[in-house]
């Protein structure tokens, strides 16, 4: 029919008609696409955010933001490859649509692992603190990710990923050679953050350093000193030193000594380890141990007084340990019990003619 002879004019090697079938395929997919996400993915994100897991999340998430990016892409190029196409195009948009699948691939990859890692942490103790810990981590496994995927492209590209592989081989062991400390440093970041001997807010003492941590990072730890300046360390110095860890300290235990003087009466001398004993008890956080006469000194009578503090803060250590000596301080004086110092007492005998 006259009317319809338009469908067979040809515009570069394809008729209308192939045109218009090409166009009706891809808005018909990009329909069916559409509602996919509309109705059947908003049920799945639905019903991912009732799990406890959060694998399905990740796997809905993954849906929505890259495989039906590539969908679409798929759609149109599977579309027009219907056409006739010079092989020159058609080679190059292969090209094309293999880089761009590969691109939300290798993104897929990334984003699983990222949101995988964020919610093994935040799982843990003080998750939100942990984030921030694991950023060069995921630097790390995002190049390792791309080198592969872009090895895999080159591949499929018809490159020889053989001379590419043994040239970045070669490369890699110079770059290893010449950054071994850097490499060193990265290596023990993976060790602080799997083996976590220490966290971001922990009060931590290093050889003659201490401080709490304010950041990890891929090659240093920057600790903050009691004396208000940032310490920077090497995450090789601080895996191959002995770290003491007071954060995680449950309780502290404190032994002091003192001395009263030799011409103390009796009673009083028997009544000061109870004494001790009532003034320890009389904090919260303080746990009595023991306390003895335990010496006879060169000018004194001394006593050993051992408690703990069930409390990792060391200001409050120090609080309680303060109020103890200030009581102990005010009991003394209130019973006329002296305090021991340096004395020396010289007898002198009077001479008889």
């Amino acid at each position: 029919m006259k009317e319809f002879e338009f469908l067979e004019k040809k515009y570069f090697d394809n008729s209308v008609q192939e045109y218009l079938i090409v166009a009706g395929i891809i808005l018909f997919g990009l329909l069916v696409l559409r509602l996919f996400r509309k109705i059947i993915l908003k049920r799945l994100a639905k019903w991912a955010a009732s799990t406890e897991t959060s694998v399905d999340d990740i796997v809905v998430n993954s849906l929505e933001k890259f495989v039906l990016p590539i969908l679409n892409i798929a759609l149109i190029y599977y579309a027009i490859i219907y056409l006739n196409l010079s092989e020159k195009v058609t080679k190059y948009m292969g090209y094309a649509i293999t880089a761009i699948i590969a691109y939300f691939i290798i993104r897929i990859a990334t984003s699983s692992v990222q949101q995988l890692l964020h919610s093994y942490v935040l799982k843990q103790e003080n998750g939100e603190q942990k984030i921030k810990q694991i950023n060069g981590i995921i630097i790390v496994i995002n190049v390792v990710i791309w080198a592969v995927g872009l090895l895999f492209l080159f591949h499929n590209l018809g490159y020889n990923v053989t001379a590419i592989v043994a040239g970045l081989g070669i490369g890699g062991i110079a770059i290893a050679l010449a950054a071994q400390n850097i490499l060193g440093d990265l290596f023990n970041y993976f060790v602080i953050f799997f083996d976590q001997p220490f966290e971001i807010g922990d009060f931590i003492v290093v050889d003659d350093k201490k401080g709490a941590i304010e950041y990890i990072g891929v090659k240093t730890t920057r600790i903050r000193s009691l004396s208000g300046e940032q310490l920077i360390i090497p995450n090789s110095d601080l895996t191959n030193s002995r770290v003491h860890n007071f954060k995680r300290l449950e309780s502290r235990r404190t032994v002091f000594t003192f001395g009263i003087v030799y011409n103390t009466p009796i009673e009083k001398i028997r009544a000061v380890p109870g004494l001790i004993k009532q003034i320890v008890e009389e904090q919260s956080n303080a746990k009595f141990d023991r306390a003895h006469f335990a010496s006879y000194g060169s000018f004194s009578l001394n006593y050993e007084v051992v408690y703990f503090v069930v409390s990792p803060e060391y200001n409050e250590f120090m609080d309680i340990q303060q109020t103890i000596n200030f009581r102990i301080f005010e009991e003394f004086k209130k019973r006329e019990i002296e305090f021991a110092y340096p004395t020396q007492t010289l007898l002198m005998n009077k001479l008889v003619e």
